[in-house]
C-alpha cells in the first residue's frame, strides 16, 4: 500500500469514528507501528488531524463538532485519572450516584469501585458495563436506556422518562465544555436534555472537566455555572479561569496531574 493510500484509510477511520488508536492502525493496515506514528505526523502538520497520546483525533472546533468516544478516550489520560481520584471522595458508603456519560465519569467509574453498597444510575454504556462487570452484589446499576450517541451516551425521551422520577445523592456530570456565558454545554441536543435531567435528579451537582474544556463552547447549553455545586479540574487550568470559577461555581476543586 502506497503512503498515499495509508493516509487516506487514516483520515476515513478518523472521519467515521472520530478518531483513532495507532494500535488499531496497525492492524488495520498491516505496516509498522513507526509507519503509521509516521503517517499522522504528516497529516497533523497539514492540519488534518490533531495527534493525541497512542492515537490521532479529527481536527474541529465547530460547535456541533461530536467526537466519538474512542477519540475523546486517548485524550488528557492522566488528568482524567488525577480528577476521578479527587472526586471519590465524596462519595459515601450507602449513597446514590448518577454518572452522565464520558470519558471522565468513566474513571471515576473505576474509582467507585472501591466505594461500599452504592446505586449507579448512568446513560454511559461503558459506565454501565464496567461496574456490571465487577460482579459485586453490594452495587446496583440502572441503565436509563434511549438512543446511543457518538460519546455512548444513551439519550432521549426513554432516558428523560426514566430519570423524571429518581432521585440521586450525586451527578457526576462529564461535558464537552465550559465557558463564562454558555456554561456546560454539548454539541447533542438530545444529551443536553438527558444532562439537564440528571442535574434535576441530583442533590449535589459535581461536574468534572480537564482544563482543555475551558473556553470550548458545543451548540447547547447544559446549566449555566451557577448551578454547579462543585467542579473538578486539574492543575493546567488558567489563573484567570480559575478566578472566575471560583467565583461561579459552589467550589473548584484542582486535581494534581502527576505527569507533569
Amino acid at each position: 500500500m502506497l503512503a498515499q493510500q495509508r493516509r487516506e484509510r487514516i483520515l476515513e477511520e478518523v472521519r467515521r469514528h472520530g478518531g483513532a488508536r495507532v494500535s488499531d492502525l496497525v492492524d488495520a493496515l498491516g505496516v509498522s507501528d513507526m509507519t503509521v506514528r509516521r503517517d499522522i505526523a504528516d497529516l497533523a502538520r497539514k492540519g488534518l488531524v490533531h495527534r493525541v497520546h497512542g492515537g490521532v483525533a479529527a481536527t474541529g472546533g465547530r460547535s456541533t463538532d461530536e467526537p466519538g468516544f474512542l477519540a475523546k478516550s486517548a485524550l488528557q489520560t492522566e488528568q482524567k485519572a488525577a480528577i476521578a481520584r479527587e472526586a471519590v471522595p465524596l462519595v459515601s458508603p450507602g449513597d446514590s450516584v448518577a454518572l452522565s456519560a464520558g470519558t471522565t465519569t468513566l474513571a471515576l467509574a473505576r474509582e467507585l469501585l472501591a466505594v461500599a453498597d452504592l446505586t449507579v444510575v448512568t446513560n454511559s454504556l461503558p459506565v454501565a458495563d464496567l461496574l456490571h462487570q465487577s460482579g459485586r452484589r453490594d452495587l446496583t446499576v440502572v441503565l436509563t436506556g434511549g438512543v446511543r450517541t457518538p460519546s455512548d451516551a444513551l439519550v432521549g425521551p426513554v432516558a428523560l422518562g426514566a430519570l423524571t422520577n429518581l432521585h440521586v445523592d450525586w451527578l457526576f456530570l462529564g461535558v464537552h465544555g465550559i465557558d463564562e456565558q454558555a456554561g456546560l454545554t454539548t454539541p447533542n441536543l438530545l444529551e443536553a436534555a438527558t444532562n439537564q435531567a440528571m442535574v434535576a435528579s441530583a442533590r449535589s451537582a459535581v461536574v468534572l472537566a480537564d482544563s482543555t474544556k475551558w473556553g470550548v463552547v458545543g451548540l447547547s447549553t447544559i446549566v449555566h455555572l451557577d448551578q454547579v455545586d462543585v467542579l473538578v479540574s486539574d492543575d493546567g487550568l488558567s489563573a484567570d479561569a480559575r478566578r472566575l470559577l471560583r467565583q461561579r461555581v459552589g467550589r473548584l476543586v484542582l486535581a494534581e496531574d502527576g505527569a507533569r
